[in-house]
């Protein structure tokens, strides 16, 4: 069974063998002592090529034909491991193959499978695209995995909010569900209230398109308890503390948590690892009407523990509140939340180091080495208990909100930690689920973040 695929592309991969045109990864120590094919390297000279990172030479021909390509890695390619994904955008359309490249063959078709991502479901006119053959010593099916899994984030995020509220972000994780045979259950507007999810429903109660608690099980009880839960914020106007419009320009990305949660889901399912899986999204959109909750007020949550509104902008944690007690409530081995959560997070490390909090030392080791291993960077920030008093309300049991403004990464973070007792080992990852700009292995926009890392360490600690 093929990965599944939100939006159906053709693959980034062909199998054609002979009829693939050459390409000769290589340093510029390759050109001086002329260690490459002589063909390629005669060019390479009277050209005066460099092999700068991610630079690209097109290879004639004695009669005038495209015979291959010269492409650059720089003089240090271990600094830019996913830096084929620059070929997936720069070759011309047609099947190529690596023919000598000084990288682990499956970092470089991983790569070029990253960097060949489109999101053009909105474009008139569809470009052709070059295909890469999967190296014989790489794990074809992982490398398809990984890229279905990253695909569907980017996909998810990429979508605008008229066709991703949460009603549209149902629908995908139903369609994820039902490809893995997973089961699949949804609460939906007062029903929550019913079911004692008050936060989530206090936040999405204002929009048109009713909140929602989306959940997934799938494998084998007796396994180890796996368990997600992702922000599923499809659009954030920050309530009637409303963001500036140019705050807004970006929010269709507030629904990252769910996003990269799904495509982690995918690669566990899709591996078929021996762990018993949950998935929780807590879906809304955070909109101003008569009936928005509002600054002063304060509700009691899941867990019993009331919660002051301090700053109605500062919904995410409101609803990961809810999801997260009730995650815990099953005591899983390992909890993990991803949310696209402050601006703090982004100011301390910017938008490509997403951070992590967790009271486990041994997990937070095991992340770090698994990050180092995937080459998906991410770095732990501490849950300082110095700042709990942070947290603290007036007139309630915490506050959604602190004053001053001050280490908001981590004060969210305790936050959260407030609504986790149970769990054996649990994780909070503030990411951005944003490329600002282009990349080796990604073009911009939508991005995964800690999932492949994630996936690495459960995978490897479930065999």
């Amino acid at each position: 069974m093929a990965p599944f695929q939100f939006i159906e592309r053709p693959t980034p991969f062909n199998t054609k063998g002979g009829s693939t045109l050459p390409i000769f990864a290589v340093t510029p120590a390759h050109i001086e002592t002329g260690t490459i094919d002589p063909i390629a390297l005669d060019w390479a000279r009277k050209a005066g090529y460099k092999a700068e990172s991610g630079s690209l030479l097109l290879i004639p021909t004695a009669e005038g034909h495209l015979g291959g390509a010269l492409f650059g890695l720089g003089t240090n390619p271990s600094e830019q491991p996913y830096i084929t994904g620059k070929l997936a955008r720069t070759l011309p359309a047609g099947d190529w193959h690596i023919e000598t490249a000084p990288l682990t063959a499956n970092r470089l078709a991983l790569g070029f499978g990253l960097g060949s991502y489109r999101f053009d479901r909105y474009k008139s006119e569809k470009s052709p695209a070059a295909t890469l053959m999967i190296p014989r010593d790489a794990d074809g099916s992982e490398i398809k995995r990984q890229l279905a899994g990253v695909f569907l984030a980017r996909d998810l995020i990429n979508t605008p909010t008229n066709d991703m509220g949460p009603e549209q972000l149902e629908a995908a994780f139903r369609d994820l569900a039902a490809h893995y045979k997973a089961e699949m259950s949804v609460i939906i507007g007062d029903d929550l209230l019913k079911e004692n999810f008050p936060l989530v429903h206090t936040v999405g109660r204002a929009s048109a398109d009713a909140p929602r608690l989306l959940e997934l099980r799938w494998g084998k009880k007796g396994h180890r308890k796996v368990t997600l839960v992702g922000k599923g914020v499809c659009f954030d106007t920050g309530g009637l503390d409303i963001k500036p419009a140019s705050s807004m320009l970006l929010m269709k990305k507030d629904m990252g948590g769910a996003a990269n949660v799904m495509g982690l889901a995918l690669m566990i399912m899709d591996a078929k690892l021996k762990v018993d899986l949950r998935v929780i999204v807590p879906v809304v959109e955070n909109s101003i009407s008569s009936n928005a909750f509002r600054p002063g007020d304060i509700y009691k949550s899941r867990k019993g523990l009331t919660v002051q509104i301090d700053n109605t902008d500062a919904e995410g944690r409101l609803i990961l509140a809810d999801a997260l007690a009730y995650a815990d409530e099953e005591e899983p081995d390992l909890l993990i939340d991803m949310a696209t959560l402050t601006g703090a997070a982004r100011v301390a490390l910017g938008p490509d180091l997403p951070p992590f909090f967790t009271d486990d030392a041994n997990l937070a080791h095991d992340l770090a080495e698994a990050s180092l291993e995937t080459d998906d960077p991410l770095w732990r920030l501490p849950l300082y208990p110095g700042y709990e008093k942070d947290i603290r309300a007036k007139f309630a049991d915490i506050t959604n909100a602190p004053a001053g403004g001050m280490a908001g990464a981590i004060t969210a973070a305790l936050f959260l930690k407030r609504f986790v007792g149970k769990a054996k080992s649990w994780a909070h990852f503030d990411i951005y689920g944003w490329a600002p700009n282009e990349r080796a292995h990604s073009p911009g926009g939508g991005e995964a973040q800690a999932i492949r890392a994630l996936y690495h360490h459960i995978r490897h600690s479930t065999r």
